[in-house]
């Protein structure tokens, strides 16, 4: 029997400009009076984590801050998170600034100071033993810096395992935040190619959320069953849609100008918009490549990030491998991706397998993304490693729209090695 039902949930949301100096009145209607400020040190620097600290002082809160977050967390910074939110606790809520990596760090340390046992406890099965919570957790705001993650919207927190040399996560209803609170000002101070890498995960969330395996072609589900990600539906697919028209106006925009205040707003827009929609839709193969190609980078040093260690963003992580991966999805509904590259590219009538990818590989190429996984240091010694850390994301996988063997995606990283050149 096929599935008849899907599920939606989002947290509550604030947007506007300005909506930050609201914060006091949000976390007092929480019940909160000690709250816990996770950030880190790029986003201190630009002094919003100090100034919405003052501002809940002043309004008689007790304010900790915690500016340590790892950008790309792993689990030895979420480790260190976690001891020092015990040591400094308890705390009435957790208030996250910044981008996917504080607010993620936020939700796995509002986990583990809530409930007992240990990060790998809570971490995905196969890699971890996917326990789930059995104590509430503490009201969550997340208060995004940057365009791109969503991670305000959803369930997932994301993190490098350093010892295999793979990224996974913890996947949870209650890790979803009680409250995202969007303000456009916070994100004027991102540098070009921040906006360029996370924009590109707004995309891509869009994207693999409007091409996901469709909700009733799954098997029946008992109610115990049921996971945050059920497949395209038709309420994802409202916000999807919404969010790629926005991105054809305001991406290069935003890009090419950190000083245009309506791209920054339509961007901040797309991004609330894509993660209600993939926060329940879920995402497929473009992020289940992504995650071995962070988790395993030796020497790529992007710029415009802070910190000496090599990284690959998440969001350019994602981007490298989607021109391939819609081009393999395409033959499972041909008509939703010629519809998404009209949506991205509304001056063009073009069809086929292809059109996607090349309005995909034509942005790309415009906001500065490196050209394909050989431009960030990978080459074909590098597929069967990369193939296997995509293989163990079957979470992910089981949201594409057609099966995805090993041979398929030794395919899709190939055909990512270099995308224009």
């Amino acid at each position: 029997m096929s599935e008849q039902i899907f599920t939606y949930a989002a947290p509550a949301l604030k947007f506007g400009r300005g909506a930050t100096g609201e914060l006091a009145h949000d976390l007092r209607s929480l019940g909160a009076s000690r709250v816990l400020l996770v950030t880190d040190a790029g986003v201190a620097a630009t002094g919003h984590p100090a100034r919405i600290a003052d501002q809940l002082v002043s309004a008689g809160l007790e304010v900790t801050t915690y500016d340590e977050v790892h950008v790309e967390p792993t689990d030895a910074s979420l480790e260190h998170s976690i001891a020092f939110a015990r040591d400094a606790g308890p705390f009435g809520a957790v208030l996250a600034v910044g981008g996917g990596s504080s607010i993620d760090t936020a939700k796995a340390v509002n986990l583990l100071t809530t409930n007992e046992g240990e990060l790998t406890d809570y971490l995905n099965a196969p890699i971890g033993k996917g326990r789930a919570p059995e104590r509430p957790l503490l009201p969550l705001v997340a208060v995004p810096t940057t365009t791109g993650t969503g991670s305000e919207s959803t369930t997932i927190c994301v993190l490098d395992v350093l010892a295999l040399e793979v990224k996974t996560g913890i996947s949870h209803p209650a890790l979803r935040p009680t409250l995202a609170v969007v303000d456009p000002d916070l994100t004027m101070t991102q540098p070009a190619a921040v906006t360029a890498a996370a924009g590109m995960d707004i995309l891509c969330h869009a994207l693999e959320s409007w091409t996901a395996r469709w909700y009733a072609d799954f098997e029946a589900k008992q109610p115990e069953q049921r996971v945050p990600y059920c497949g395209a539906n038709p309420i994802a697919d409202m916000w999807a849609t919404r969010a790629l028209a926005l991105l054809s106006g305001a991406f290069r925009a935003a890009v090419r100008d950190g000083d245009d205040a309506k791209a920054r707003e339509q961007m901040a827009l797309a991004a609330t918009f894509a993660g209600l929609g993939f926060g329940n839709a879920g995402v497929h193969i473009p992020h289940a490549c992504a995650y071995p190609i962070a988790g395993r980078v030796r020497e790529f040093r992007p710029e415009g990030y802070p910190g000496e260690e090599p990284i690959v963003p998440h969001g350019m992580a994602v981007s490298l491998t989607a021109p391939a991966a819609f081009r393999f999805t395409y033959e499972a509904d041909p008509a939703r991706h010629d519809a998404a590259a009209r949506l991205l590219d509304p001056g063009s009538s073009a069809t086929g397998p292809e059109a996607l990818p090349s309005v995909l590989v034509a942005l790309m190429r415009d906001i500065g993304i490196p050209d394909g996984l050989s431009a960030v240091g990978y080459g074909e010694e590098d597929v069967d490693a990369l193939v296997e850390g995509a293989m163990a994301q079957q979470r992910l996988l089981a949201t594409a729209p057609r099966p995805v063997s090993a041979e398929d995606l030794a395919t899709v990283f190939r055909d990512s090695m270099t995308l224009w050149s």
